[in-house]
């Protein structure tokens, strides 16, 4: 994967570190994963890699691995649910994770992932945690915070995201951000291309029925809370091999971590994605 996207300036993944002071970040190589924090709990969203610097980057934020009971899955690519496979650390082995009744089916192996257009079947993921399906739509109160539901399928055919407390939508693999705007997500690593377009459009007549701006935070780019920035080209995929889709501000080597370090996580806050106008 490395050596696939080194200078194709694709992924561009936030270090660790705080958005606000509900909602923390660790980085993993090109992929975060998110604690979102509210009177005392804390709920994680995706469980990142099989990564080994995890638990130490948890703590840098002064988040502890044995108070994660909850974590949200998006998705069940291993750079999402790395945390969780039996061969990992399993500092999250009492947790309960909740993803989507659909997307469960690659875990029991009703369903095999697929990418480079179908080409290429994925190893299944073997995890041994407590699940809770989800359905579209469904409201979940954990600890007095309120989880929405999203069905987006595309990327995977279970593919969910979650509004949280009507604030915060985490949206996995759904979009990535260019310089200029969001677009359906990278196209190779896709189930369906013409599935996730239709689904982004479905996503964004959802948000724009609500009031009052959402924090939109992506799996591998950032994070907006300009719908329109995040939704601009949603009829179009981010392709690997057409430069003009890609970000100048995104590093050569994304895999590269030496910019990640405590001093900066315990520092300024992540600032959100700017536009190429440099509006924000």
């Amino acid at each position: 994967m490395s050596l696939m996207f080194r200078g194709k300036e694709i992924f561009k993944p936030l270090n660790t570190g705080r958005i606000d002071e509900r909602v923390a970040c660790v980085r993993e190589w090109v992929a975060n994963i998110f604690f979102y924090t509210k009177n005392g709990a804390t709920i994680m969203i995706d469980a990142g890699y099989n990564y080994a610097r995890l638990g130490e980057k948890m703590r840098w934020l002064d988040i502890d691995p044995a108070a994660v009971r909850y974590i949200l899955i998006t998705h069940q690519d291993t750079d999402h649910v790395g945390a969780l496979e039996r061969d990992s650390e399993l500092l999250f082995r009492n947790a309960t994770v909740y993803l989507s009744e659909i997307e469960n089916r690659y875990l029991t192996g009703e369903t095999r992932r697929r990418v480079i257009y179908g080409l290429y079947k994925l190893p299944m993921v073997k995890t041994d945690n407590q699940r809770t399906l989800l359905r579209d739509g469904q409201i979940l109160e954990i600890d007095g915070i309120r989880i929405e539901c999203i069905l987006v399928p595309g990327h995977t055919w279970g593919h969910m995201v979650y509004l949280i407390d009507d604030e915060y939508l985490f949206t996995g693999d759904t979009l990535w951000f260019g310089a200029d705007g969001g677009y359906s997500f990278i196209s190779t690593l896709a189930e369906d291309n013409k599935l996730s377009v239709r689904s982004l459009a479905a996503l964004e007549e959802n948000l724009k029925k609500r009031t009052g701006k959402i924090k939109i935070i992506t799996g591998h780019t950032g994070w907006t809370d300009d719908l329109a920035f995040a939704f601009r080209h949603r009829t179009e995929l981010c392709s690997p091999f057409k430069r003009r889709m890609h970000d100048p501000a995104a590093p050569y080597d994304g895999y590269d971590e030496s910019d990640d370090t405590e001093e900066n996580a315990r520092g300024a806050r992540l600032a959100k994605q700017v536009d190429h106008a440099g509006k924000r």
